[in-house]
């Protein structure tokens, strides 16, 4: 199909910034609106019978909506990969599923066991019900990756960042290994962002985002996102997606679209403090470890050196704005501690301006089975921080006074 959403013709070699703002937010021809308008229509009127305008009918196309993902599109891209495309989902488990529908019964995946809890129980309560199988394997060790992969094996699922445990996977490995069996590698990037990492440019197949966090950055708006390079790919996501529905209104497109002209900034101040903080945790005495890619403690710390913001010097290069840390206490206490915090919000979800604090084991991975939990590491002292746009001193003093909380 003639995909509207490829930044072919968009100016390459704009900068990060200036291509959220102005790729996918020219100026409105009618009025010259320098924000573009909000299309709620539903139909389009066409030309004649059995004649397609380029918009017919908003689940299959909303000029909102194209908007976005021509955005999204030129994001994604970078020096050496171009992005073809990009879909906008109405959330990021949609964005997931419609990766999952591209699988047959009898295919198996090989899936991270960093993963977010949603996607653990859409791989084994959803697809396995479809005859789908699934092999959890950890994505920092490429040998287990590579050792893993079968004849049926369909699909590599991974996190530029995993989720809860914020490890890295060798991308260009993985990605090498996956094109030398023919399986599709897809990543979730919703902790990285394309503010700072590009997947594509590793040779990944399919990036996904829960546009909700970052990319939206404000706490309002539900979303998801897919973006791919290969345009015959492009094609079947955009089939499973306008024959399932799973379309983000343009009213969300509009908020996503809003957000991503001030992506850049707000990652990189909320990774700057998130260094600060994490640094200062791994200091605490009533902290057993702290689990960041920017601090060089982190079990993969040159390579997310050599992953993010690919190009720039070490001092420049942030690593995202998660941190996830073990407190030294049992279950009730880490319970008292999360909420006992005032600027950090005990809650589910990430990547805004408020920082935001939580429990992965009865929270946001609660999903997993216990066994996968006590053997992938997700115990009941692990703690992650969402760290917003707060002013640093007024985080470590939030945090100090939770710690004074549970004596």
């Amino acid at each position: 199909m003639n995909n509207p959403n490829s930044q072919s013709n968009d100016n390459s070699s704009a900068g990060f910034r200036t291509r959220a703002i102005h790729v996918g937010g020219e100026v409105d021809p009618a009025t010259g609106a320098v924000v573009a308008p909000v299309h709620f229509a539903s139909t389009f009127r066409q030309p004649g019978a059995g004649q397609w305008g380029q918009f017919d009918y908003s689940r299959s196309g909303n000029p909102t909506r194209t908007a976005l993902q021509k955005t999204l599109a030129s994001l994604e891209s970078s020096e050496t990969t171009s992005c073809t495309g990009s879909l906008a989902f109405s959330s990021g488990m949609a964005a997931i599923h419609t990766v999952t529908m591209l699988l047959r019964s009898g295919d198996h995946v090989v899936a991270g066991t960093d993963i977010y809890g949603g996607a653990y129980r859409l791989l084994h309560r959803i697809c396995d019900a479809s005859g789908i199988e699934v092999s959890l394997v950890d994505m920092t060790d490429v040998t287990s990756v590579a050792a893993a992969i079968r004849p049926e094996t369909k699909l590599i699922w991974a996190e530029t960042i995993g989720n809860p445990r914020m490890t890295i996977p060798d991308l260009p490995a993985i990605s090498k290994i996956a094109k030398q069996h023919a399986v599709l590698l897809g990543v979730d990037n919703t902790f990285g962002t394309p503010a700072l990492i590009r997947p594509l440019q590793w040779g990944v197949d399919i990036v996904m985002h829960s546009a909700t966090k970052y990319l939206g950055g404000h706490s309002d708006c539900l979303g998801g996102t897919l973006a791919v390079a290969d345009a015959e790919l492009y094609d079947r996501l955009y089939f499973i997606q306008n024959a399932t529905g799973a379309v983000l209104d343009p009213m969300t497109c509009f908020l996503i679209s809003r957000g991503l002209k001030t992506l850049d900034l707000r990652v990189r101040e909320q990774s700057a403090t998130a260094m600060k903080l994490a640094a200062w945790l791994e200091s605490h005495d009533r902290v057993r470890s702290v689990l960041y890619p920017g601090l060089a403690s982190h079990p993969q710390a040159a390579r997310a050196r050599d992953l993010f913001d690919a190009g720039l010097p070490d001092e420049a290069k942030r690593f995202g704005a998660m941190i996830t840390f073990e407190l030294d206490g049992d279950l009730e206490i880490v319970k008292k501690f999360c909420g006992s915090t005032r600027l950090f919000h005990l809650a589910v979800s990430l990547g805004a301006v408020e920082s935001l604090i939580e429990q992965p084991a009865t929270m946001s991975h609660a999903s997993y089975a216990p066994e996968d939990r006590a053997q992938y590491g997700i115990t009941d002292s692990l703690i992650r921080l969402s760290v917003g746009l707060e002013d640093f001193a007024d985080l470590q003093a939030d945090l100090t006074q939770a710690f004074a909380a549970c004596p």
